[in-house]
């Protein structure tokens, strides 16, 4: 058994994440998982809320804009190519590609992702869907 793991992003297969969004999950270690999210051009997730995990996100390439909602204090960042930014434990939040451009994201997840189980459904300032 090796002690270390490589996995190619562009070979990940992509399953439906609980948001509506594509994920392609890469590697875990004890502390964190990693894994590359994308959306459509013109698409817009479902809001969610996590229930044990954080989140880190890089945005690779695209145009949208992500609400972030916690403690009553509401957030719209526009996510663009080099932005990164940050889904602590208990945050409502939703995010859409602009029209033409698709969204891809780098997310580390703190601890592992557990399953879908983890994302709640709750509501947010857009219509989900495309």
């Amino acid at each position: 058994m090796s002690r270390y793991s490589t996995t190619d992003v562009m070979q990940a297969e992509g399953v439906p994440a609980p948001d509506g969004s594509t994920v392609r999950p890469l590697l875990s270690l004890a502390g964190g998982g990693m894994a590359c999210f994308d959306l459509a051009a013109g698409c817009t997730t479902r809001a969610v809320v996590h229930r044990t995990v954080e989140e880190l996100w890089f945005v690779r390439a695209g145009r949208g804009e992500l609400w972030r909602k916690q403690q009553g204090v509401e957030d719209i960042t526009s996510l663009t190519a080099g932005v990164c930014v940050s889904i602590p434990l208990g945050t409502h939040f939703q995010f859409r590609a602009a029209s033409g451009s698709a969204l891809s994201i780098v997310g580390v997840t703190m601890p592992p992702w557990p399953g879908d189980h983890e994302a709640q459904v709750v509501a947010g300032p857009w219509r989900a869907g495309d």
